[in-house]
């Protein structure tokens, strides 16, 4: 989603190959694929309302928050122009630019950032290998726990997870929600919900 042009948002257009192909995107088709038996149980629900709620579950049955969810998105046709996503290679200009771009705050992007407690990157895909916890199939605050802690040999932290320490303003927050999980849990759900209606609150 762009703030200024008011272009791209949640509205299902990741299942197109156009959007698939953004480099990006690289593996996201696995999902897309492993979603649509779920999606075609229910036809009532349009993607781009299914992919947001497939989001909040899986945040939800990890053990992390109860994300609020607001049906009414429209799936669009036409994909959002690639460049739109953060490169995990930048540091934290880049971070601002791109989230600032979406409408996005700092506290929104260290709070995402702490999304990376789940799953891990793939070679093949992104160019990085690993998992950045120890335990990346559960939700909660130990990305910000490991990245305080220092780089170990079999956890991932990307050049981008290190920018949120060497920023002054990133920094603090890092700290914060590692000391308090609740307060993480908090602006996370707070973040996420922004980032699923960005271009869908104001439609």
């Amino acid at each position: 989603y762009d703030v200024v042009s008011k272009t791209g948002g949640p509205f299902g257009t990741m299942r197109f190959p156009a959007e698939l192909a953004h480099g990006a995107n690289n593996g996201l088709n696995i999902a897309v694929r492993l979603l649509e038996p779920i999606k075609e149980q229910f036809p009532i629900l349009t993607y781009a309302d299914f992919y947001q709620l497939a989001g909040v579950v899986a945040v939800e049955v990890t053990g992390g928050p109860e994300i609020p969810f607001h049906p009414g998105r429209e799936d669009k046709p036409e994909p959002p122009v690639e460049g739109r996503l953060p490169d995990a290679t930048k540091g934290s200009d880049h971070l601002r630019d791109v989230f600032g771009h979406m409408g996005l705050s700092d506290q929104d992007i260290v709070a995402l950032s702490g999304g990376h407690t789940l799953g891990r990157c793939h070679k093949e895909r992104s160019g990085f290998e690993g998992a950045w916890t120890s335990n990346p199939l559960i939700f909660d605050n130990s990305y910000f726990k490991e990245l305080l802690s220092g780089e170990k040999e079999d956890l991932l932290q990307l050049p981008s997870d290190k920018a949120l320490l060497t920023d002054p303003v990133f920094r603090p927050l890092v700290e914060k929600y590692a000391a308090d999980e609740d307060a993480f849990f908090a602006d996370y759900t707070e973040a996420h919900l922004k980032l699923s209606e960005l271009g869908f609150a104001e439609a």
